[in-house]
């Protein structure tokens, strides 16, 4: 168990705080119909640019298949380079940074990290991304012993931090699985935070979950806002019961109602892949176990990770989508089959209209890897308010007092 000192409490004696959300929507001509979020994203894009401020030249880190960035560009933030090392995942940046195309504009370099480095004549007032989680997730965890910062990949961060004392920028947002607070017994953790205080930065963190700011699909991950000067809050949550006005979540069947599923067959095949059909939706392989009830148990409880089996329930959020998994590894979809690329997208709040490069496995990967637009660009908003100081019109409400909360690692993922 990782205790954590992060905002908890907030003023609420504004009238119009507790339907924040709704403000903004309204703002920006947005119901929350089916697909709402790509909507979101357009609508946004188009007002920034309206409102004509100055673009915030930002640098991309560790970019993926783009989540990050499409959040970002869509709150005017100006993404001049996209650092990835993945040719796989450059191949989607490239095809989305054509003109007309999602992420118009921006420059994505296929290179290791540890090999850029930044022009003198660069200046960036930003820099967002998080470098891969592996090393520090639950599942690499129980795969492999918690390796954390002693990995290769866990060590990435220390180029991160090599960049942001070259470039200086005001501020940056680090993505990670929260399991990186406990890795090494906490000491990976404690030193990250240094590495980052030694180059300049005060950081502010935070675990957030993605349902909690309308994506349909759970996903607890660590934010870390780190500035220069002033001080930072995260945003309350959009959706949920923690939303101020007891927002509902977006729910999976809504978010993919529409969506391609052209040739996904009923089925998953394999040796267990007939035991999907009689699990109830929400549920998983624990379904056949005897804590659960079932007359001839056919597995041991908590002899499977959560997501084997896991068929989703299309009244709630999806559990977290998974990059890499086996035959079985779900979310799996109510109607006994495997979920579309195009129905995994919209669970991630990927537009429709975002070209995902690659064969199936290749776009889950992307999929998975990626942080959800749709947090992202609250996010986005957020530092645009606080840290760039635009004037917005309208109100974000934020977490304002400071508790101690505890989380369960073993939810991350």
């Amino acid at each position: 168990m990782e205790q954590l000192c992060l905002p908890l409490d907030l003023y609420t004696d504004k009238p119009d705080y507790k339907t924040w959300f709704q403000n903004i929507l309204a703002v920006l001509g947005v119901e929350q119909e089916t697909a709402w979020v790509d909507c979101f994203g357009k609508s946004l894009r188009k007002f920034i640019i309206q409102q004509g401020h100055t673009p915030i030249k930002t640098l991309s880190l560790f970019s993926g298949g783009g989540g990050l960035d499409i959040a970002f560009h869509d709150a005017g933030f100006e993404i001049i380079q996209m650092v990835e090392l993945e040719t796989k995942y450059v191949k989607t940046l490239q095809q989305n940074s054509q003109p007309e195309k999602w992420l118009e504009g921006c420059q994505p370099l296929c290179i290791n990290i540890k090999d850029y480095i930044p022009q003198p004549s660069l200046k960036v007032d930003f820099i967002i991304g998080g470098p891969p989680c592996q090393t520090f997730s639950a599942a690499g965890r129980r795969a492999a012993g918690v390796s954390g910062k002693n990995d290769v990949r866990g060590t990435l961060f220390q180029e991160y931090v090599r960049i942001l004392e070259i470039l200086q920028p005001k501020g940056f947002l680090f993505e990670n699985v929260y399991g990186i607070t406990g890795a090494n017994d906490g000491q990976a953790w404690q030193e990250i935070q240094l590495a980052f205080r030694e180059v300049g930065y005060k950081i502010y963190f935070r675990v957030l979950d993605a349902a909690d700011y309308g994506v349909p699909q759970h996903r607890e991950r660590l934010f870390i806002v780190g500035l220069k000067e002033g001080e930072y809050l995260f945003p309350y949550p959009t959706h949920g019961p923690d939303s101020l006005n007891q927002q509902p979540y977006y729910c999976a069947e809504e978010a993919v109602k529409g969506a391609d599923i052209l040739n996904m067959e009923v089925g998953i095949g394999g040796r267990f892949g007939h035991l999907l059909e009689f699990i109830p939706p929400g549920l998983n392989y624990s379904f056949y176990t005897k804590e659960m009830g079932y007359p001839q148990p056919i597995f041991s409880w908590r002899s499977k990770f959560s997501d084997f089996l896991y068929k989703a329930d299309p009244e709630k959020p999806v559990r977290t989508i998974k990059a890499q998994g086996g035959q079985y590894t779900g979310p799996f979809s109510w109607e006994n089959r495997k979920f579309s690329v195009a129905e995994l997208k919209r669970l991630q709040t990927i537009p429709d209209d975002y070209d995902l490069v690659g064969n199936r496995q290749v776009c889950i990967e992307q999929i998975g890897n990626s942080v959800p637009p749709q947090l992202g660009r609250i996010l986005a908003l957020s530092i645009l308010e606080q840290v760039m100081k635009v004037k917005l019109p309208f109100q974000l409400a934020i977490y304002l007092k400071i508790k101690s909360l505890v989380f369960d690692s073993v939810s991350a993922s």
